[in-house]
Formats: C-alpha cells, sequence, structure tokens
C-alpha cells in the first residue's frame, strides 16, 4: 500500500519529530536522511539549549575520544532537512498532541534519566549520592550544577561494578592536574584540587567473574600511576560454579580478560603519595551509618555468596556476615531506569516506554500507538554502550519507514501547523543548532584560557545569554 501522492513530495513532505538529542536519537536521525526514495523533514527536540545528550553530559570528562562521535552528529545537523529545538521539554513547552498534529511520526530518544536507589537505611543521609547525579555535576549538567559534593572525607565508597562505576571511582582518584586538559566542570576541578580522599572503595555484590566493567576501563585504572587500583588475592579465589564459567568462557570474552587484568592488580602496591582504588566483590552495602546532624560516617556491608538459579545465572545471596567501612561520601552505581513524560506510556516496573521491537503501546492493553516509535534507553533500559545503539535505532526506523510508506502515521493534514510558530505563540525560547554552536565556540574559547577542549556551561541562563 502506497502513502497518498500528496504526502512525501518536496512540497509536502513526511514531517517526523525526534524528542530527544542524544546518541540514540541523532543516531535515528541519521538513518531516516539516508533515504532518497522519500521527501523527509526531521525535527529534533530536546529539554536543554545543548544537543548529544549522554555525549556531553554522561561521559567522563577523561575520555575525548569517546566524545568525539559528536563530529559525527554535527554534520547530520547540519543537513537543510533537519532542524533542531534546543531548550523545548516535552510536557511543559510542547505536548504529545501538538507533536501529533504536526508530525506523521514521533520517536522518543529520551534516555534514562533517573538512578535505581540501593533501598537501603540511610541512603537519606548527607554524603550518600547516587553515581549519576555525580556524574551529571562534574559534567556541568545543568541539573546538577548546584549539587553540593564533600570532598573532604578519607573514604569514599562507590556501589556497583558497572563502567560508570569504574568512571567516577577514577576521577575519585585522579588529581586536578590529571584532568585539566578535559572538559570538566572548573568546580569540580577546584573540589578534586581540595580533596583529601585517600582511598576509593569499589564494591560489587558478585563476583569477579560476573563483574560488569569492560576490560578497557579495569586497564585503564592499571594504567593510572602510582599503582593505585589494588586488589587482596583472596577477593580473586573462585567458588566452584564462577570457577565453572571461567573455564568455559572463550579466550577474548570479558570475563576472562578482566579476570588477567584483575589478577595484575592484586599484585599492586600503591604508592603513599596516591590515592588508592580497592576493589572488593561479593560484598553488599545494606545500611548507610550516620551521624547526629545526619551525614553519613559508615557504611554496614554483607558477604556475599553465589548461588546459580534454575536459568543458569550465578546470583548474589547474603551470608549473614558484616562489616563497617568508615565513608564519609558513597556513590551508588547499581542502574539507571527512566521517568514518566506526560502524555508517553510509561511501564513502571521496567522503567522503560512500552514496546514492541520499538513500536510503542498503549500501557493499558499493549496495542500498537500509531506513529509513535522509541530507540535507545527509553526502549531497552540501560544496556549496551554508545555505539552499539547506531544500528539498534535504524532498526527501529526501518520499521517506521515501512510503516510510513504503508500509510500507518499519525495523519496530520498537509496544512498542518509549523511548530515554530506553535512555540513562538507560547512565549518558548528555542535554541536552533545556529544559536548552539555559538554556545559552543564560547565554551571553547573559555576552554583555550584553561588548556582544555573547552569548558561548558552549566546553567540555562547563562547559555541564553550567549545567544
Amino acid at each position: 500500500m502506497k502513502p497518498p501522492e500528496s504526502f512525501g513530495t518536496p512540497d509536502h513532505p513526511f514531517r517526523i519529530a525526534i524528542v530527544g538529542s542524544g546518541p540514540s536519537g541523532f543516531y535515528a536521525a541519521m538513518a531516516l536522511l539516508k533515504e532518497n526514495d522519500l521527501h523527509l523533514r526531521v525535527d529534533i527536540f530536546d529539554r536543554l539549549p545543548t544537543p548529544f545528550g549522554l555525549v556531553r553530559g554522561g561521559v567522563a570528562p577523561d575520555h575525548q575520544k569517546i566524545k568525539s562521535v559528536a563530529k559525527i552528529f554535527e554534520k547530520t545537523a547540519g543537513d537543510s532537512r533537519l532542524r533542531f529545538f534546543g531548550n523545548v521539554a516535552l510536557g511543559r513547552d510542547v505536548q504529545v498532541a501538538d507533536l501529533e498534529s504536526c508530525y506523521h511520526q514521533i520517536i522518543y530518544a529520551i534516555g534514562n534519566e533517573s538512578d535505581r536507589p540501593l533501598g537501603i537505611p540511610g541512603e537519606h543521609l548527607e554524603g550518600c549520592l547516587p553515581a549519576g547525579r555525580f556524574v551529571g555535576w562534574y559534567n556541568a549538567h545543568p541539573d546538577f550544577s548546584d549539587l553540593e559534593v564533600d570532598l573532604g572525607c578519607d573514604r569514599a565508597v562507590v556501589v556497583g561494578n558497572g563502567n560508570v562505576a569504574v568512571d567516577v571511582a577514577r576521577i575519585l582518584a585522579k588529581s586536578a592536574d590529571e584532568v585539566r586538559d578535559s572538559d570538566i566542570a572548573d568546580y569540580a576541578l577546584d573540589a578534586l584540587a581540595a580533596s583529601k580522599i585517600r582511598e576509593i572503595v569499589v564494591l560489587g555484590r558478585r563476583g569477579p567473574v560476573q563483574a560488569a566493567f569492560s576490560p578497557g576501563e579495569i586497564r585503564e585504572l592499571l594504567d593510572l600511576p602510582g599503582g593505585r587500583l589494588t586488589i587482596a588475592p583472596e577477593e580473586l579465589a573462585l567458588d566452584p560454579e564462577s570457577l565453572a564459567d571461567l573455564e568455559k568462557a572463550p579466550k577474548k570474552s570479558s570475563a576472562r580478560s578482566n579476570f588477567e587484568l584483575l589478577e595484575i592488580a592484586s599484585k599492586n602496591t600503591c604508592s603513599e603519595d596516591r590515592r588508592r582504588i580497592l576493589l572488593r566483590f561479593l560484598t553488599s552495602p545494606v545500611e548507610v551509618i550516620g551521624n547526629a546532624e545526619g551525614r553519613m560516617t559508615a557504611v554496614r556491608i554483607e558477604k556475599n555468596r553465589l548461588h546459580r538459579g534454575e536459568d543458569g545465572v550465578l546470583r548474589p545471596r547474603g551470608t549473614g556476615e558484616t562489616e563497617i567501612i568508615e565513608a564519609g561520601l558513597l556513590l551508588s552505581s547499581v542502574g539507571y531506569r527512566g521517568t514518566r513524560t506526560p502524555g508517553v506510556p510509561f511501564d513502571e516496573k521496567r522503567g522503560v516506554i512500552p514496546n514492541i521491537d520499538g513500536r510503542v503501546v498503549s500501557e493499558k492493553d499493549g496495542t500498537v500507538l500509531t506513529g509513535h516509535y522509541v530507540v535507545g534507553w527509553a526502549m531497552s533500559g540501560p544496556r549496551g554502550l554508545i555505539g552499539i545503539h547506531r544500528g539498534l535505532s535504524a532498526g527501529v526506523v526501518d520499521l517506521a519507514l515501512e510503516d510510513l510508506r504503508a500509510g500507518r502515521h499519525c495523519r496530520p493534514g498537509l496544512t498542518a501547523c509549523d511548530i515554530s510558530g506553535l512555540l513562538e505563540q507560547r512565549g518558548v525560547k528555542v535554541v536552533s543548532f545556529e544559536a548552539w554552536k555559538k554556545i559552543d565556540a564560547a565554551e571553547i574559547e573559555r576552554g583555550e584560557r584553561r588548556g582544555a577542549p573547552r569548558v561548558k556551561f552549566s546553567k540555562i541562563e547563562d547559555m541564553l545569554e550567549v545567544i
């Protein structure tokens, strides 16, 4: 079934809205704009004045090579068929009904913006923070620039065994001079310069074979000067089930590579003038302990044992054996989840937009919502590194184009509203991509004075003042 001839023409192109300008959103735009047999107009919306989402606000500042993917997105943004609408929030400045009246299809790429809680007593105490908030803080994300982070303690505890946990441990372990040439926030640089932290303890609830971090992340810790990654040899003693899994793992698997690197770390001795990262496994926090002023002073941890479930996966169980680690800072990195956006279906249990292979479905009865799609972490949950989502976004776009060619879309009229006029009527201060480039240039100029790629603005009002 072909779409009506009046649609998809130079005068009346198909209009597609992408909500979210992070990697998955831009990858979706790239896939759409590769189509040569359809006339398309793609508009990307972001609640912040700045594009690129996780690349800008989530990738560690000392990982500039990963951030270079933004160059590809900049090239896509230069396509005349694409417009960027920064500082426009769905549910605040524009509603789903507005998008349905102006666009044939809507693709949600809004990610997972909330940290999963630990769910233990004392988690509310001052000094106990979700790692995602800490990451946003040192990356100058406007949501977290006012966060108060006290690095005046001797020991910090990081809960989690994924790449984010390793990132925050590495940043805590570095001196200000070691990250001065990155795009870390100025105030975070000052905090590191004054930091009194001497040890960062990283807790994993499972064993070293099950650790979720990548070999590259651990290798980076080993390459830090001063032998700062350490692990007690007994932490690598494997139970029979873990040993069996390791022996069955392919030679080039992450599990094998990680374990080999951890064996190297177990022989490390940390020089006294360096901050030390200590890895511990088979431990879970069960309580954050605080003082009368409401500030954390320690964390109680429980020793775990692994048990294989019916699905064949090894999972931890507490043994009842506990110990107390004195610490003044705890960063929990146990995963992310999405949050509900007004007008968009949401699966409260999984923390994602409910969908079938990327086609959004009703949260009430599971029926497909014609013309609505989802990509990235909002689709799958927090899984996969940035690069993997290029193919995943393209796969959802293939389904969207299949539906478009079959006439399955939101069917806005040929004279449907242009969203620009609607936003202007509402007094929304829209930031175009051209306006963002002014912010970009100002940040780069600020960075030159520090010998850094850029020094980011952390306040939206400061960004708007530039333009």
